[in-house]
């Protein structure tokens, strides 16, 4: 593996988790690509532990481009060199790192206690009087740099040579510092959020009894928050856990055992338990501060608007719209609340009457652009989703991560309870999307005296992660909700929407059968349906549709109609190979340029976010090295560069599952529909996939299958407690 040999020169940047970016001058190199730098400075980024200029060090990594950036050296692993020969030993004692010994002294003592002066400090801190004119002091402060110096590298060694990589053990050791030692001995799974927890245990196990207590206690969390990721429930019964540590991590517990554990981890506030329900600290406090919060918003008074139903009507003049009295009734009920919730499918006007909300609010308080800007914020949980928000209004809109400025290196947000913003509106469009932790976020980082307008679809997937927020707000019946039920006909023969509705009532008519306007249900066998979608989408190119209006919602990656097959089948019919098209292959994926690609995690440096579809405008190889082939991107003019092994953070998105289409609509859509999936085949995924469609649907597969899917309730209840919570709350201050 190639490095580079030099020393840290400027430091640009260093955060909390041990990111580092700065200035590195190479004095050695193995990479030919590297070899004219030798002597230069250059940009280095990576995870580093106490950066210092004083230092030598041996980087591992791959010079790169960054879109932004420029030119960077990216580096995976490091090593410190060690002074070695006289002139670095004197250099090393008399340099920033060693208290109390400047370069005289560093003199004095190799040439005293020759070349293995360092070691022989560390074996007996006497040694250092055999130095001439050394005093009791210095002595100290020379022994003291030295054995803290060589603590930190030798925890390093240690953490190695149990097994963790030269990163995680930096990241470890920058957080944990002079404990790193305690718990390597004691609790190894203190260091979980920085490694993966089954290396962990893997390595506590090596070490340990497979039922220690540490084991079994760290298990038991680790159960809680897997639980919550799989079912995204926010808390637990006993059983389930029980039973989850049994299957995954062989832990038979008796119950006199199992109740120990769990009533040591409440005494040190790990888990909460109110009655036979068992929370995460975590998740039972994010709760509560959002019922608290929520109560302290909803008490504030409010500015009324006058003649607010005579401003409504002159809006409807102006736009040339008739809204209906639902409609009127959630417009009047966002302009007059501290806290207002709409729900509606599709086609009942949702974006209608967010626009009508703004510029009302707009046109009230007669704010500036300046003005609106600074007093109004429009937010989505995804990146297409608010650009959908920022077409309909004509106002900026952002993803909430970004207003909430969150910080990928470190995970949490810039904008919180110490920064807040200060918007006076805030509209929040799919909020079924929003899970427990990022709506306690934006809460943290907004001011009380703040009017929030969450819109969503209350019979749409729940959100990603744990809690049922939308759902539960609604049901606490403590804020103004606005239901929109009345569905608008795009023409005298469209269905989807009413498809939709239909879906949502379990009540399917024979119109389903029927070809419309804008929707067909093509019946076929299981085997039969990737031909088909193959034939549809030709037929499409013909009439002169593009792909990125043909969209494929499928529930599954894996099978013969799974994702990752039509995403192959229909690429090769979108984006055939050309002798003028660049391709790259990672692992068994061919990805060439003009291809339409989904963005899986978020990025905020970059501006592109889980679910935000892009097509790849370029492929880059670097004439000495086609390792460090570079993939432009393109997401809607955002263009962000991507090197090979940055492709595990996309997939091709011609065909995409339902749950990643969330917050976004397609003018045409295809949904398969066949027995292979059965295990996603439930109603509010199929809701779901069919409202994701504005011009076309067309439903492929088999009608049987459909019918149970309509009929299937697999989607269960999530176990939250916020609606009790808030109860709780907003009676106990009322009474």
């Amino acid at each position: 593996m190639n490095y580079i040999k030099g020393n840290i020169r400027t430091t640009i940047y260093y955060s909390d988790t041990g990111f580092f970016v700065g200035t590195f001058k190479i004095k050695d190199t193995t990479d030919p690509e590297l070899k004219e730098k030798i002597n230069k400075t250059i940009t280095i980024t990576g995870i580093l532990l106490n950066p210092n200029e004083d230092e030598n060090y041996q980087l591992y990594g791959n010079f790169i481009k960054n879109e932004r950036y420029g030119y960077q050296y990216a580096f995976n692993s490091y090593e410190k060199i060690k002074p070695e020969g006289k002139d670095a030993i004197i250099e090393f004692l008399a340099s920033n790192l060693i208290k109390g010994c400047g370069e005289k002294t560093a003199l004095k003592i190799v040439e005293t206690l020759g070349e293995n002066a360092i070691e022989k400090i560390k074996e007996e801190k006497n040694n250092l009087f055999l130095v001439p004119d050394m005093t009791t002091i210095r002595a100290n402060k020379i022994y003291n740099s030295i054995m803290e110096y060589s603590l930190i590298d030798d925890t390093l060694i240690e953490l190695k040579k149990i097994g963790f990589s030269i990163n995680e053990a930096t990241k470890i050791v920058n957080k944990f510092k002079d404990k790193t030692m305690i718990y390597i001995k004691e609790n190894l799974y203190m260091f979980k959020d920085f490694v993966n927890f089954e290396k962990i245990d893997k390595i506590f196990k090596e070490y340990h009894e497979e039922y220690d207590e540490v084991r079994i206690k760290a298990c038991i969390i680790k159960t809680m928050e897997t639980l919550s990721e799989k079912n995204g429930d926010i808390y637990y019964f006993k059983e389930e856990i029980d039973e989850y540590l049994k299957h995954h991590f062989r832990l038979y517990l008796e119950d006199v055992l199992i109740n120990q554990m769990l009533n040591e981890l409440k005494s040190t506030n790990q888990i909460i338990q109110t009655d036979d329900k068992y929370f995460l600290e975590n998740n039972y406090s994010m709760e509560q501060e959002i019922a608290k919060r929520l109560h302290l918003i909803n008490q504030k008074p409010l500015k009324n608007i006058n003649n607010l139903d005579s401003k409504i009507h002159n809006l409807e003049q102006a736009l040339d719209v008739t809204y209906n009295e639902e409609q009127k009734s959630a417009i009047s009920n966002a302009l007059t609340n501290r806290i207002c919730i709409i729900s509606g499918g599709p086609g009942t006007g949702k974006t209608t009457i967010v626009n009508a909300i703004t510029r009302l609010y707009i046109d009230n308080f007669q704010l500036s652009p300046l003005e609106t800007f600074s007093t109004i914020a429009l937010l989505a949980p995804t990146g297409r989703a608010a650009k959908k928000l920022a077409s309909s209004t004509g106002l900026k809109a952002s993803t909430i991560h970004r207003y909430l400025k969150w910080n990928k290196q470190t995970n949490d947000f810039q904008i919180n309870d110490w920064n807040k913003n200060h918007h006076k509106l805030i509209i929040v469009d799919e909020f079924s999307m929003v899970d427990t932790m990022l709506f306690y976020s934006l809460l943290c980082g907004i001011e009380e005296n703040i009017q929030l307008v969450l819109v969503g679809d209350t019979f749409q997937l729940p959100s990603v992660g744990a809690g049922l927020v939308l759902n539960d707000l609604v049901e606490s019946n403590l804020f103004t909700f606005s239901e929109l039920k009345t569905i608008y006909r795009q023409s005298q023969n469209s269905y989807i929407p009413f498809l939709a509705q239909e879906i949502k009532e379990k009540n399917l008519s024979e119109e389903y059968q029927k070809k419309k306007d804008d929707y067909n249900f093509l019946e076929c066998e299981n085997s039969q349906i990737k031909e088909i979608i193959r034939q549809i989408c030709e037929k499409s190119i013909k009439k002169g549709i593009s792909m990125d209006d043909i969209q494929i919602l499928a529930p599954m990656y894996k099978g013969e109609n799974g994702i990752d097959n039509l995403n192959q089948t229909i690429q090769n019919l979108f984006n055939p190979p050309s002798k003028k098209k660049k391709e790259i292959t990672y692992f068994d994926v061919v990805y060439r340029e003009e291809d339409k690609v989904l963005q899986l995690v978020n990025n905020p440096d970059c501006n592109v976010y889980n679910g935000d579809i892009g097509h790849i405008k370029a492929i880059i190889e670097n004439p000495l090295n086609k390792k460090r082939t570079s993939i432009i991107i393109d997401f809607d003019g955002n263009k962000v560069e991507y090197q090979k092994e940055d492709l595990a953070s996309i997939k091709h998105a011609y065909a995409i599952t339902i749950h990643k289409s969330q917050g976004s609509e397609f003018p045409h859509v295809i949904l398969p529909i066949c027995k292979n999936y059965y295990k996603m085949l439930y109603n509010k995924l199929i809701y779901t996939g069919v409202s994701r469609a504005k011009k076309s649907l067309v439903i492929v597969g088999e009608k049987e299958s459909f019918l149970l899917a309509i009929k299937n309730d697999y989607s269960a209840q999530r176990k939250t407690d916020l609606k009790q919570k808030l109860w709780n709350k907003f009676n106990k201050i009322s009474s």
